[in-house]
């Protein structure tokens, strides 16, 4: 879910995260940029009371936050520069429309043709014996597992380009 309203103060973005977290687990690290959401006490206190490492990224290097940038760029050209909103309901489910058709819809090439919710069954389907299925929530709770590895559990025929994440250890 994307979450939509007027503002989104810190103390809102620690209730997003603690939903998300009841269902993926808690992250070692999330990048974030500068804004006053994140540089807040609600957020810092939550990352602190949950292990999570918060990284800020360098004033005017959005580069440093490439994913995050390149979804925001497509969100903003396909939805939010395509619609006109009359209410906050109506922009909740226009957006939640096109989340949808992003998730569930369409394919994505850096996915191998697949959209993000075959991916992740195709995942949860051929998941390497050594990761769990629940959340993880020590440390390190999962191995390291090769891009070999996972490209052959997950379809042995399709290419699958995996990219090393920056995310410091």
């Amino acid at each position: 879910m994307i979450e939509v309203d007027f503002s989104l103060p810190g103390a809102r973005v620690v209730r997003v995260l603690d939903r998300v977290a009841s269902t993926r687990g808690f992250p070692n690290v999330i990048v974030l940029d500068s804004g006053p959401e994140f540089r807040g006490e609600a957020l810092h206190q939550w990352a602190a009371a949950h292990g999570v490492a918060l990284h800020f990224i360098e004033p005017g290097k959005p580069i440093q936050n490439a994913f995050a940038e390149s979804f925001n760029g497509r969100f903003r050209d396909e939805c939010l520069n395509e619609s006109w909103f009359v209410s906050l309901p109506d922009a909740q489910r226009t957006i939640e429309a096109w989340r949808v058709d992003y998730n569930v819809a369409r394919p994505h090439s850096g996915l191998a043709d697949r959209t993000p919710a075959e991916f992740a069954r195709a995942f949860a389907e051929h998941r390497p014996p050594q990761l769990p299925s629940e959340p993880r929530s020590g440390s390190r709770p999962y191995p390291t597992t090769s891009a070999s590895t996972l490209q052959q559990s997950l379809n042995p025929s399709q290419l699958l380009t995996l990219t090393p994440s920056s995310t410091p250890d």
